[in-house]
């Protein structure tokens, strides 16, 4: 795991997904700007009382406009392993915070509720309009356990679920939307140009100072998201240590210098009377540590996996292969050990050494044989050494290509689409979408199956859903005229159900483009 004590500051990019929790996470970052009398900013921030809140449906789309960026930074990745993990853990809040009434029918069916993971080191998650939540890796490699994460995600739920962010947009009057949404694409803007000056002019020219700190949520708010979080996150089934847990690590790190690598506190500032509040409500003592909640295989190899997908460098990389074999590995716990190993096998991988990968997996395999979760885990990372190293048999091997469970799916198609035997997996691929329209990467493996067996109108179709999956609506209008296209020149028979749904999902899209293109810009 890694330590909680900030490193030395260094540059990094800035990048969109940390500039979008700037913005819209509802900070008053102390970073970019400085931050106006304290009586300046109570003036401005809404009591919980306010009425007239934005609609749902404008909320929503809203956070559509703004996450149709998003998707398309770099820095956005959906790894179907982490994805997996905290999906589990995101179901369990949303059923929970079902069950006490605190998500209602309305915001269900209307809100995306979708979490977007950025490969970010820093230790941050953020919310933005319409139900979409972001998650940093570097948190994610830096929570100690389910419970922990359930903690920030159920806070996090709770600002969404009580309408914290239409409360203060709607204080601001009906430009307040748009203004936010502009200053989150200047940001992404001014992060592509990697020229500081010229994103100090893209903030200044937003009028930044002034919405950053219209965003901050209100000490009442951030208590209430702590109270109605927590009642989420224990109800869901987790730990109420967990939470204790976090907000001790939280408080840990806020007495350090800040050098930008803990965001979430600045948008979460940890006041004396929040801390009292959460002690009491954990029934602790304010001077006693909470209860350490053990560290349990899985967490710490999807911890680790979090670590290795944030890029950190080829040196940092040959450090955690050479750590599975250091005198600190035998002292350290199975949990520990299985941690270590995943990090030190990935790592090899990404450095293409899958000798020494495929070496470290085994003993990874052999630590986990007696825990169910992480032994499955270790054998899907089998799977992904041996395709990286040109070994699909015996990936597939390793792989049960009729599993539900989506990064072994997944990892079926690639090994199906290698050996170019895509057929068995096309129905399986097909089911999950049925279900699952949203599921970009899904419907692009699907596409590359369909490519895998020629069969071209069908690959372009998946290819185009994929498209209206992450909301790019004029490139999935693009891909189904193009199967139009290919219907209309075909020379041989065609498949007429195949053609009726093309013409009906390119009419459905033809709609989303229109009603895009009549949304007040951006920027």
């Amino acid at each position: 795991m890694p330590r909680l004590t900030p490193s030395s500051p260094k540059k990094t990019r800035p990048t969109p997904l940390r500039h979008a929790v700037c913005a819209t996470f509802l900070i008053a970052s102390q970073v970019l700007l400085p931050v106006p009398a304290l009586a300046q900013v109570q003036q401005i921030l809404p009591g919980l009382g306010d009425g007239g809140e934005m609609t749902a449906s404008a909320e929503r789309q809203l956070g559509d406009q703004i996450v149709r960026e998003l998707y398309r930074d770099t820095d956005y990745i959906d790894d179907p392993v982490i994805a997996a993990y905290v999906q589990d853990i995101w179901q369990r809040l949303l059923a929970a915070a079902r069950a006490r009434g605190e998500l209602t029918p309305e915001l269900d069916e209307r809100f995306a509720w979708t979490i977007l993971l950025g490969r970010d080191r820093n230790i941050n998650a953020f919310a933005l309009p319409g139900g979409y939540l972001g998650l940093n890796l570097g948190l994610l490699a830096a929570v100690g356990s389910r419970d922990e994460l359930a903690t920030v995600l159920g806070h996090e739920l709770s600002h969404v679920t009580q309408r914290h962010i239409s409360r203060i947009m709607s204080k601001q009057g009906k430009q307040m939307p748009l203004m936010i949404a502009g200053l989150i694409l200047g940001m992404i803007a001014a992060s592509k140009s990697r020229n500081s000056d010229a994103g100090q002019a893209v903030i200044m020219g937003s009028q930044a100072l002034f919405m950053q700190n219209q965003l901050s949520f209100s000490r009442d708010m951030e208590r209430e998201a702590d109270r109605i979080g927590f009642g989420v996150m224990t109800q869901a089934g987790f730990a109420p240590q967990g939470a204790a847990a976090m907000f001790e690590k939280l408080q840990y790190a806020s007495r350090l210098n800040d050098n930008g690598s803990y965001p979430y506190l600045r948008s979460h500032p940890l006041t004396t009377e929040r801390i009292s509040d959460m002690q009491g409500r954990f029934q602790f003592r304010a001077d006693a540590a909470p209860p350490v909640v053990p560290l349990v295989m899985d967490h710490a190899m999807v911890a680790s996996r979090a670590r290795v997908l944030t890029r950190p460098g080829v040196d940092v990389l040959r450090l955690w292969v050479n750590a599975a074999s250091s005198g600190e590995f035998a002292g350290s716990s199975p949990a520990q050990q299985a941690g270590t190993l995943y990090a030190a096998a990935m790592s090899a991988k990404e450095l293409r050494d899958f000798k020494a990968a495929r070496a470290l997996a085994e003993r990874l395999v052999a630590r986990t044989a007696d825990d169910a979760a992480a032994s499955k885990q270790a054998r899907w990372l089998q799977a992904e050494i041996e395709l990286a190293g040109g070994g699909a048999p015996r990936a597939a091997a390793l792989l049960d290509a009729k599993s539900k469970e989506r990064p072994e799916m997944i990892l079926a198609a690639e090994a199906a689409i290698a050996q170019h035997q895509p057929a068995p997996m096309v129905p399986v691929l097909r089911d999950w979408v049925a279900v699952h329209p949203r599921d970009a990467t899904v419907w692009r493996t699907l596409a590359n199956l369909y490519g895998a067996q020629n069969d071209t109108l069908r690959a372009i179709r998946a290819d185009a859903e994929a498209n209206v999956a992450i909301l790019d609506y004029p490139a999935a209008r693009d891909r189904f005229k193009a199967a139009q296209e290919l219907i209309r020149k075909s020379g041989g028979p065609i498949d007429h159900y195949e053609a009726s749904i093309v013409d009906t999902r390119a009419r459905a899209v033809d709609v989303l483009v229109k009603q895009q293109a009549e949304e007040p810009p951006l920027k």
